[in-house]
């Protein structure tokens, strides 16, 4: 159990420290969201496309169905918004499969192409405070509904940072609800053996932020990455800043 001795202090939040830090990973820890953006423009451009699916797919729709959602239910949620209604399928589907599933898997393989090319580096402020947090013995933890999370921790050199992962692996294996459900981030802090109450959520998304608001964590913070503030606010975030920098206590 995290002490007094090895709690944060969130410069934003006066008297005020936690015993946890929950991170989401793309976006948060990692530029991948921008990876996971252009995967899945790359994928539902592809499949409109063929289909003479409408309106086309822009950045907007991820954000509005896709972002810090599971893979399949991002996928399920985009085809809704125009009326694609396709059968389940599984996770064993093959990429390009006429399923939920398949399609999910279209999408990672996207993903997975782009981050061999072109690689991945932590936000120089994100590893700003995991040194800060790790120098106070502050409990951290990544939660991430994406499946490809320990690939991107391992590419990013940032793995040996976080002993307990909680990503979408997790939720099938599990049986718990993704964001924005709290279950993920609850089950990490369990696993920290850190009370909901004395962890802090750290989201770019709005899924993400909802997922903190609706459990019973001490402070939910935003980080602006393309959601926008008042979006973010509006989700459910505390506070919201630009850098993770900006939680570095003086």
């Amino acid at each position: 159990m995290t002490t007094i001795d090895n709690a944060w202090a969130v410069p934003q939040i006066a008297d005020r420290r936690f015993g946890a830090a929950l991170f989401d990973l793309d976006g948060v820890l990692t530029p991948t969201a921008e990876v996971h953006m252009k995967a899945w423009n790359r994928m539902f451009t592809d499949y409109f496309t063929a289909r003479g699916v409408t309106p086309a797919y822009t950045d907007d729709d991820y954000f509005a169905y896709v972002d810090g959602k599971p893979r399949y239910d991002g996928v399920r949620a985009c085809l809704a918004s125009r009326g694609v209604v396709l059968p389940e399928g599984t996770p064993e589907d093959a990429a390009g499969t006429e399923t939920v599933c398949g399609i999910g898997n279209t999408k990672n393989d996207a993903f997975e192409a782009i981050l061999h090319d072109e690689g991945v580096a932590p936000y120089p402020g994100s590893v700003a405070l995991l040194d800060h947090l790790e120098a106070l013995g502050t409990a951290m933890a990544v939660v991430s509904s994406s499946r490809n999370a320990p690939a991107v921790l391992k590419a990013a050199g940032i793995a040996h940072r976080f002993e307990i992962v909680v990503d979408g692996n997790v939720v099938a294996t599990e049986g718990i609800r993704g964001k924005p459900a709290p279950d993920m981030f609850e089950l990490a802090a369990q696993r920290l053996g850190v009370a909901d109450a004395d962890s802090v959520v750290v989201e770019d998304a709005l899924s993400g932020v909802a997922a903190g608001a609706a459990g019973d964590f001490g402070l939910v913070v935003g980080v602006d990455r393309g959601a926008g503030a008042d979006a973010l606010r509006a989700g459910g975030a505390d506070i919201v800043v630009e850098d993770l920098a900006e939680l570095v206590g003086e």
